[in-house]
């Protein structure tokens, strides 16, 4: 008899989590989506990369190291984020500039996000985290979404995303990615 073989399949449940975020719905079906499985040598590179830059960032930013906890803690961990190809060419105004040439002459901004891109490029963002996370609760699987993975996984080299979030995976009886100290 094998005792808590639920663990054993967290790569399969990541792969599910990643393949709801790849096939959500896309603006002008571009997909800019682009997904990350960390392995355990890449949680902890990133765990290490955000407890350096809560020392960087000071004080205010204490929470990049309770969150660093997480990720080890975690099971399992991925990052989605978006790649942006380009402007969808509606003129929308939702990026803040009336004609999308307008946006497109922007020097890129590269901070913890790259930027400004498209609106149209985080709902699309958003549209494949909601996916993700919907897959992860119809799997049972405790998980949160987190912005310090994201800004950490970019500045540690290991996603290429003008925008990427964390999503740290468990199974266990209480999810430890909330009610945190």
């Amino acid at each position: 008899m094998i005792l808590n073989h639920e663990k054993n399949e967290m790569e399969t449940v990541a792969a599910l989590i990643l393949a709801a975020a790849r096939t959500a719905p896309k603006a002008k079906g571009i997909d800019d989506i682009v997904t990350a499985f960390a392995e355990a040598e890449d949680r902890e590179k990133l765990a290490a990369k955000m407890e350096e830059l809560a020392d960087l960032k000071g004080e205010k930013f204490a929470f990049l190291k309770r969150d660093a906890g997480n990720v080890r803690q975690a099971d399992a961990l991925l990052v989605i984020g978006v790649k942006s190809s380009g402007i969808e060419g509606l003129n929308c105004g939702a990026c803040g500039y009336a004609e999308c040439s307008e946006l497109a002459a922007q020097d890129k901004l590269t901070y913890d996000y790259n930027g400004p891109i498209c609106a149209f490029k985080h709902i699309d963002l958003g549209i494949a985290l909601g996916a993700a996370a919907a897959k992860a609760k119809d799997l049972c699987i405790d998980n949160r979404l987190m912005y310090t993975v994201g800004i950490a996984a970019k500045q540690a080299g290991l996603i290429d995303a003008d925008v990427a979030i964390g999503m740290p995976l468990s199974i266990s009886g209480k999810n430890p990615f909330f009610d945190r100290k």
